[in-house]
């Protein structure tokens, strides 16, 4: 089946459908947001004068949600310029052009009669072939098929994507009986390698995979909170990242979902089930309280928490009233501080007798209990259900993972000894010898299905570093990275220092992966797999040093830094960073000279260092000017590109987005962009060899146009407003004249031609003199102890 889809329509406006638009439109997919018409006047509309036909109250809804894309937080968009891919209209005057798109995405209210309306319309217009989906979380998608012709039934599934559609990565399908199988191939194929999510086939039951397993988990939870005598604050701090959860926990996870959308969600299944699962899905009286009371959590400004200025109070379910926040302290909870790895911790935590222990154990069994007697009718296999909880609701290991790591047999044996009954085919396991759900046999993953175990299969595009350096080995590794071997003759060097913060082993390894890349390898990727690309230097033993006056040592790192980064700017062979997250001061200091950067769409890149009382010491200033430059035809005024830069740096900004910071020249035209992060290592694989492939060869060395004295004035006037209008204090006014000294070359004529070292000589003075500054240092440990920025 060869499909593409060239553009979208989007049926209903609310939050989630305009989040879906918007997700789109990041990717370049033209996309019709079309709502029904509203039957009644705003104020705004009679001031006006306009008239219920009037196009802008007849596709008010659209275009009011479209709108509001743009002040929405977290950001839906990318960019705000991928609003321009957003048409607005309405379900009457538009319905014709239903006709032009190739994937139709309904997401109107939860009512299947409604929906089967809107199936109706887009039945009787849209063009054969095009594919129809819905974005239902709890209506069957069978039943909303009914009376639909055969090619709309051939090319209809569900598509259920999670809030927020940018953010978070799970995408369940749900095909019906009469869905084409090679729909759902190319709607698994274009999830994942266009929409780049983790895309998982779901069975057509209530809520689906996800929803169902971790509203069963979250409901769970709250009995036991309230049969244990345990406080929400309690609760939430246990069921955190301690166990490989979001820092949101339970309850500040319902806040943020809003109380009502949950409730609606568990009615889902409480309507269905029956017996103990219909127990467990009926909401406890207090929750019910708090529906009617409005509070519904952080849209409506209290819920399990309240917020009443910088004091957050939580909610007390016996009394309903609100107290201090609380958190468990138990032996066993310090104990497990000194253990490492979230498997070990959990199984050091769930068997252990104090509250904490009991806590965990109550809640955590029956979850995976639940999910093993739901195997096979939510999902095929426990791979599937393990990949939703993790990609859906942000587990680091899903139920079955968890079972792995907390012992399979061990913990059986425990809730037999309870009185639970073990899953049958869980039993079979067992007593076959199979002590686990998952093995790995050569540096592939297996997971436990029917009997036997079958290959993990996973897009090519998936490299898994640990993975590879179990079966290749690695080439060399220090400290603070390693050199491994990633396949077509392309290296890659991984940082894994504390935050993967840049000190003296990670810059020994890069030359360490230049030479050996200029040996032996096509090309050379820096990237890694961690939480985050890299957060800048190491900054405490930068400190440390400038607090013992060894400057002769900070000058060493940072001219070693520096010398670094023009190697990578002058391999012979191409460099290709691979940003993603965090990727703050020297992290993108190291991507700024690299041939090319092949960053995740979720690249938050910035020069942050005037933050710390520092300006960027390993040639990011030389570079970002540098780039300003290249956007400027011959003879242009290049005064414009020393004040972006200027502005950039001094007010440390951080991209939302990799789009953004092409918009900030972070980026080039010439870089590129994975919306899959998962595939970011592979892209940036290829991408090196094809520049190698096609006679790669280093940028020519060429002295740099600096605008001089007159620039320097010229940018301390700016900085100087902005101190007057209170954005800079008296050390940030410090820190920007060290900066604009650096941009503008020093004191030099107007258009002087500049060496590169002369650049990094300048650079170099200007960060060891506010290295040396007592406010300098005291911004470095603010950051350092409470991980935010200091205003001094």
């Amino acid at each position: 089946m060869h499909k593409q889809i060239k553009k979208a329509a989007v049926l209903g406006s609310g939050v989630m459908g305009s989040g879906i638009a918007a997700h789109l439109a990041n990717i370049g997919i033209p996309v019709l947001l079309l709502d029904i018409v509203p039957n009644e006047l705003t104020k705004d509309d009679m001031k006006k004068g306009r008239t219920v036909d009037s196009p802008e109250v007849r596709s008010r809804l659209s275009q009011t949600a479209v709108k509001k894309l743009l002040k929405q937080k977290p950001a839906p968009l990318t960019s705000a310029k991928n609003i321009s891919y957003i048409t607005p209209g309405n379900l009457e005057d538009d319905a014709e052009k239903l006709n032009e798109a190739d994937w139709i995405i309904e997401v109107v209210v939860e009512n299947l009669e409604v929906k089967k309306q809107i199936f109706s319309l887009v039945d009787e217009h849209r063009k054969p072939g095009s594919i129809i989906s819905s974005n239902t979380s709890g209506i069957s998608v069978q039943d909303m098929a009914e009376g639909r012709s055969d090619d709309f039934k051939a090319h209809f599934l569900g598509t259920h994507f999670f809030n927020p559609a940018r953010y978070l990565k799970l995408l369940e399908i749900i095909p019906i009986q009469e869905t084409a199988p090679d729909v759902v191939s190319f709607m698994k194929s274009f999830g994942e390698n266009v929409l780049g999510k983790g895309v998982v086939a779901a069975k057509d039951t209530p809520n689906f995979i996800a929803n169902r397993i971790g509203t069963y988990g979250l409901l769970v939870t709250v009995q036991e909170m309230l049969k244990g005598g345990y406080q929400i604050g309690e609760v939430d701090s246990v069921t955190g990242p301690l166990i490989g959860r979001p820092k949101s926990a339970t309850f500040r996870t319902l806040d943020v979902v809003g109380l009502d959308t949950f409730a609606h969600v568990a009615r889902n299944v409480y309507d269905k089930a029956e017996g103990e699962e219909k127990d467990v899905f009926r909401l406890p009286d207090f929750m019910n309280k708090m529906l009617e009371n409005g509070w519904i959590g952080s849209k409506a400004g209290q819920g399990f928490y309240k917020k009443e200025g910088k004091a957050i109070y939580e909610l007390d379910p016996l009394t309903l009233t609100y107290g201090e926040r609380t958190k468990m302290r138990t032996a066993g909870l310090e104990a497990v501080k000194q253990v490492k790895g979230i498997k070990s911790k959990m199984k050091a935590l769930i068997y252990s007798e104090d509250r904490a222990g009991q806590l965990l154990w109550n809640i955590t069994s029956p979850t995976l209990l639940y999910s093993a007697q739901l195997t096979g009718e939510i999902a095929d296999h426990i791979l599937a259900i393990d990949q939703a909880m993790k990609w859906g609701f942000g587990w680091e290991l899903g139920p079955f993972e968890m079972w792995d790591a907390i012992g399979v047999r061990q913990s059986a044996e425990k809730l037999e000894q309870e009185g639970a009954a073990i899953p049958g085919w869980i039993k079979e396991m067992l007593d076959k010898g199979h002590e686990t759900f998952y093995i790995k046999e050569n540096g592939s993953l297996f997971y436990y299905d029917r009997g036997e175990y079958r290959a993990v299969k996973e897009n090519k595009k998936r490299l898994h570093l640990a993975s590879l350096k179990e079966s290749k080995g690695v080439i060399a590794k220090n400290s603070g990275a390693s050199l491994i071997d990633i396949g077509d003759d392309v290296a890659l060097l991984e940082f894994h220092s504390k935050s993967n913060a840049i000190g003296l082993d990670i810059i020994q390894m890069i030359n360490k992966a230049l030479e050996e890349t200029d040996r032996h390898y096509k090309g050379l990727v820096i990237g890694n797999q961690g939480k985050n690309f890299c957060v800048g230097a190491n900054l405490a033993m930068i400190l440390m040093e400038a607090q013992d006056d060894n400057y002769a040592e900070v000058d060493l790192v940072i001219r070693r830094f520096q010398e670094t980064m023009m190697n990578i700017k002058y391999s012979s062979k191409p460099v290709v960073a691979a940003p993603f997250g965090m990727t703050l001061g020297g992290g993108t200091e190291v991507c700024l000279p690299a041939a090319r950067i092949q960053a995740a769409s979720e690249s938050y890149m910035g020069l942050v260092e005037s933050g710390v009382g520092l300006i960027p010491g390993g040639g990011g200033n030389k570079e970002l000017y540098c780039r300003h430059l290249r956007g400027l035809q011959d003879g242009a005024d290049i005064m414009p590109a020393a004040i972006k830069t200027f502005e950039t740096i001094a007010m440390a900004k951080v991209s939302s987005s990799a789009q953004e910071a092409r918009e900030m020249n972070i980026l080039s035209e010439v870089d590129h962009i994975s919306i899959n992060q998962d595939h970011l290592l592979y892209d940036a694989k290829k991408l090196a060899a094809s520049l190698y492939d096609n006679g790669y060869r280093p940028p020519a060395r060429q002295k740099i146009k600096v605008t001089g004295a007159t620039g320097y004035a010229a940018l301390l006037l700016g900085a100087e407003q902005m101190k007057l209008s209170g954005y800079l204090s008296e050390h940030d006014m410090k820190i920007a004249k060290k900066l604009a000294n650096v941009i503008a070359g020093g004191k030099v004529p107007f258009g002087t031609e500049v060496e590169e070292d002369y650049l990094l000589e300048i650079e170099r003075e200007a960060f060891l003199s506010l290295a040396g500054e007592a406010k300098s240092q005291a911004r470095m440990q603010h950051m350092l102890v409470k991980g935010k920025p200091l205003r001094n």
